[in-house]
């Protein structure tokens, strides 16, 4: 495992994170708490060191056991967690304040129940879970980060960009307010390298990388035919003909690739990591075996450049998160 700086934070982080979105068990079904408990264990084995969960995930669920199985570690774990917005909206909406969303007192108490789910008195990163541009002037968040860092609360303070939408934090990155951005950036959807990249960098804010495998499309295992529980959030992304417009997507991407390149998901993961602006990506882990597998990308090192010619051919701009 590779570490790299999380920003001006100066946390050596993994490489290979954990996004524990599905450990919560609320939206993505099909998994039990002691195979989730294993996979954690066994990634902090590999050397993983950086684990992104959030107070909405299985309404503290995954919280729960993220803290479990930090506080038995033999390293030191940083964690990373979210605060959902108050009116329960994802992802934020022009033109709703930011005191419906963020009001100070409401980002104080969601970090103390997370504090509490995690077992800990400080959290290494603490971040809004959505985004509004229209809010960059508010004092909201501004004045509840400057209270969570110096009461010791939390460490390092930022956001996660709304789906699709990296310039939308530019304005709060020129800030220099924030310590870190999580975005969506995978081989569909490379639109953070276009401006945010090179802001972030400027600004020596960490990135976060989320979504590096689209939500599965990019394990390359999503067929025509796949099922999901009603209730899983998957059911609702690859809803209507989507799954077929992935298959058809993801053929082309395994014809221009050819067979010497490695596995669709390592390549998936080293294609985030061999931008340099990336401090982590987090991809969704849930067994032994997707964490052996997702954790091993990191000692490839970075794809040449001839490999990323070619991804660089199959950006795809949609938005499966959305309504239509």
């Amino acid at each position: 495992m590779r570490f790299r700086k999380l920003g001006r934070t100066n946390l050596e982080v993994s490489e290979i994170g954990y996004g524990a979105w599905g450990i919560g068990g609320k939206q993505w079904l099909g998994g039990a708490d002691d195979e989730s408990v294993a996979a954690l264990q066994r990634a902090i084995e590999l050397g993983l060191n950086f684990i992104d969960t959030a107070l909405a995930y299985g309404d503290g669920h995954s919280e729960e056991l993220v803290g479990k199985v930090g506080k038995s570690a033999k390293k030191k774990i940083f964690i990373a967690t979210k605060i959902p917005p108050k009116n329960k909206l994802w992802p934020a909406r022009p033109t709703i304040g930011i005191e419906e969303v963020f009001p100070r007192d409401y980002i104080i108490e969601s970090t103390e129940q997370s504090l509490k789910n995690l077992g800990v008195e400080r959290v290494d990163l603490q971040q809004l879970h959505v985004w509004n541009p229209e809010w960059i002037g508010r004092e909201e968040w501004r004045r509840a980060f400057e209270d969570l860092k110096k009461s010791g609360k939390a460490g390092a303070v930022g956001i996660s960009i709304n789906d699709h939408q990296p310039d939308s934090a530019l304005e709060i990155v020129e800030t220099g307010l924030i310590d870190t951005v999580q975005v969506i950036y995978n081989i569909f959807d490379p639109t953070p390298e276009s401006h945010l990249f090179p802001l972030a960098q400027k600004k020596n804010v960490g990135v976060i990388a989320r979504v590096p495998l689209d939500e599965g499309s990019l394990t390359g295992k999503i067929t025509a035919d796949t099922k999901f529980e009603p209730n899983d959030f998957r059911n609702y992304y690859f809803r209507g003909d989507r799954k077929k417009q992935v298959v058809e997507r993801v053929n082309a991407l395994q014809k221009d690739l050819g067979s010497k390149n490695g596995s669709l998901p390592e390549i998936a993961l080293r294609f985030c990591l061999s931008n340099p602006a990336v401090s982590t990506v987090i991809p969704g882990m849930r067994t032994r075996q997707n964490v052996e597998a997702n954790c091993a990308a990191s000692d490839k090192g970075p794809l040449p450049e001839k490999t990323l010619a070619v991804l660089k051919k199959h950006a795809w701009q949609r938005n499966f998160y959305g309504a239509s």
